[in-house]
């Protein structure tokens, strides 16, 4: 901790967490990134936008993580600290008479200008008229000061006020201090006996045998580089892009399909995200040869604890989910396996991401942007509807709005629609990386492998790559 002065006042400023590094490091050596998050979230009802900015400002009231600034100190080093409160105009914008394609892009404008990084607000807020009776908020943050858990807490924070304000329903469960959050997790760094232990799990699995790159365009990137290289038997591959400019492709998978999916879940008592990944894994294979070895990176969204999952910020780290599945494995039996890898993982899950990554680039001698993982997947349970607080009968819409950059060639988000609790798969893509057509191709593939397995859970893997 370290004490600044700002305007006269003195305030107590703390290091970056783990997960904030990461991006500040993103930041450094890439200038040219965009860490804002942008999100809409409307309704298909009147709404009084006097309660709506009243209902706003007590969120941020609530979220610390929301009243977060940046300061530099003289050596370089990043702290943060937080405002006492928010008392900037919450801005109105009526976009009633445009066509609604046309507000959303204007929206996906704001969210590729980038905040002003120290010592200033680092998300904005503008209520929102959309044609068609639709009302509600747009909102950008950076990604340093809240990740997606934390975007979706805030809306509901908002949404559960409001309601609370105008029909008398339960006000929203109190929220957790940020900064004792942080306390915790500095402490965790400062050479914690949990630190040490999580240290001596990763640099075992380092030191296992080297795994395989897999691309989810086949193998044509990998066989390139090896005869570039020399070395036919490479198993690492670059994956950068010199063109880091991103758009989004939303695919929406149907309420019944959807429903399907979690029944198969809550019936085997599997975590969707592991079903997930076995639908992902399955199509890396499938596009590398039926290749046994497939490792993509997995984000780990660290809210175990009430304290974790109420207090905000970003807490995100992104480690390698690594399976080596045989052909004669049943789709049930690869999920347990995939399930038991995942829960090593979480228990090990506040290693700092970027130390691990340099330490097995390290012991691989792997170049500059060389990788085994070239998709990365986080799927987000808290966007499951849920019955309390809700408005009935109304109609809603939920958009993730691109800043324009990405730091990852490909990152599936997976979550759910508020209107009808069916499934998003939302791919953020490198321009320069992936085309349109790849997406598309990519997502028949995955639910080609989510149904086939489904339908029934002892075909075996090798069963389904001959399927498809």
């Amino acid at each position: 901790m370290k004490e600044f002065n700002i305007n006269g006042a003195v305030v107590q400023a703390y290091p970056l967490s783990a997960a904030q590094r990461l991006h500040n490091y993103t930041i450094k050596f890439a200038p040219h990134q965009v860490l804002n998050i942008g999100t809409g979230l409307y309704i298909q009802h009147d709404v009084d936008f006097g309660v709506l900015k009243k209902a706003i400002y007590m969120a941020y009231e609530h979220f610390e993580s929301m009243r977060l600034r940046f300061i530099e100190d003289e050596d370089g080093q990043v702290y943060q600290y937080i405002i006492p409160n928010e008392e900037r105009e919450i801005a109105f914008c009526d976009f009633s008479k445009w066509k609604e394609e046309d507000a959303h892009n204007e929206m996906i404008k704001w969210t590729k200008v980038p905040f002003k990084r120290y010592n200033s607000p680092l998300n904005s807020v503008v209520m929102i008229k959309l044609p068609n009776g639709y009302n509600g908020m747009y909102m950008k943050v950076d990604h340093m000061t809240m990740d997606s858990s934390s975007i979706i807490g805030f809306n509901r924070d908002i949404l559960e006020t409001y309601c609370a304000l105008c029909y008398d329903t339960p006000m929203p469960k109190p929220m957790m201090s940020y900064i004792k959050q942080l306390e915790k997790d500095l402490a965790y760094e400062a050479g914690s006996p949990a630190k040490k232990r999580d240290e001596e799990f990763w640099e075992k699995e380092i030191e296992r045998d080297e795994p395989m790159y897999t691309d989810f365009n086949g193998m044509g990137r990998l066989i390139n580089q090896r005869r570039e290289s020399g070395n036919p038997n490479q198993r690492s591959a670059v994956i950068v892009s010199k063109n880091t400019e991103a758009a989004i492709s939303v695919y929406h998978l149907e309420k019944d399909p959807s429903d399907r999916l979690m029944k198969f879940c809550l019936d085997n008592n599997v975590p969707m995200a592991s079903l997930l990944i076995m639908g992902l894994r399955t199509v890396l294979s499938k596009f590398n040869n039926d290749e046994k070895d497939v490792s993509i990176k997995n984000a780990i969204a660290r809210r175990g604890t009430l304290l974790e999952k109420r207090s905000g910020g970003t807490r995100i780290h992104f480690f390698p989910l690594r399976t080596i599945i045989e052909p004669e494995t049943t789709f049930i039996d690869a999920i347990h396996i995939i399930q038991t890898e995942q829960n090593k993982i979480f228990r090990h899950a506040n290693q700092d991401s970027i130390e691990l990554t340099m330490k097995r680039s390290k012991r691989w001698k792997l170049g500059p942007g060389a990788s085994y993982e070239s998709i990365s997947l986080t799927y987000q349970p808290l966007t499951v509807q849920q019955d309390e607080f809700e408005i009935p009968d109304v109609k809603y819409k939920s958009m993730w709005y691109t800043n324009g950059v990405a730091a990852q060639p490909l990152y599936l988000t997976v979550m759910h629609r508020p209107e009808d609790n069916g499934l998003n798969f939302n791919f953020e893509y490198q321009k320069g990386a992936v085309t349109d057509y790849e997406m598309e191709y990519l997502y028949y593939y995955l639910c080609r492998i989510l149904f086939r397995g489904i339908e029934d859970k002892n075909r075996t893997v090798g069963e389904i790559l001959e399927m498809i």
